[in-house]
């Protein structure tokens, strides 16, 4: 069964490949903090759509409940979320700090434009961090419901 993400979970990331690419092209000292943010985010991003955000699909269904043996594949991709997350948390504190570091820059430089843009994705991945460490549905056998 294929775990449709959600189009306003894929539209929000190339939103914010979008933005980087704006910011780094700034150049100077912005455009390099940018670019720090971008190497770090960017594999995090592929990890994130292939593990964290197909199980996301199945929320609409669930809540209808609309459960069908065949959902039970979400266990795989969410097993293997749970095996990945201390390495994505790591990747979380990796880009929170590289964002600071660009929230810093951008407000020396009074660029506040991308200062703000810096702290509204420090912030998504701020309660991104503190929303997995909690577990949630992802975390596999942890869920409460199962699958027929």
């Amino acid at each position: 069964m294929e775990f449709k993400i959600p189009e306003t979970l894929n539209e929000e990331h190339e939103e914010l490949h979008r933005e980087l690419a704006r910011i780094t092209e700034v150049g100077g000292a912005i455009g390099e903090a940018a670019k720090k943010v971008a190497i770090i985010m960017h594999p995090h991003f592929i990890m994130e759509e292939e593990y964290a955000m197909p199980p996301l699909g199945l929320l609409e269904p669930l809540s209808k409940g609309d459960i069908k043996p065949e959902m039970k594949a979400v266990l795989k991709i969410t097993d293997h979320l749970k095996e990945m997350l201390p390495q994505m948390l790591s990747e979380h504190q990796a880009i929170v700090e590289a964002l600071i570091k660009l929230a810093d820059v951008s407000t020396r430089e009074n660029r506040m434009e991308f200062a703000f843009i810096a702290i509204c994705l420090y912030c998504e991945k701020t309660y991104h961090t503190y929303k997995d460490r909690g577990g949630g549905f992802v975390s596999g056998g942890n869920s409460g419901w199962r699958v027929p």
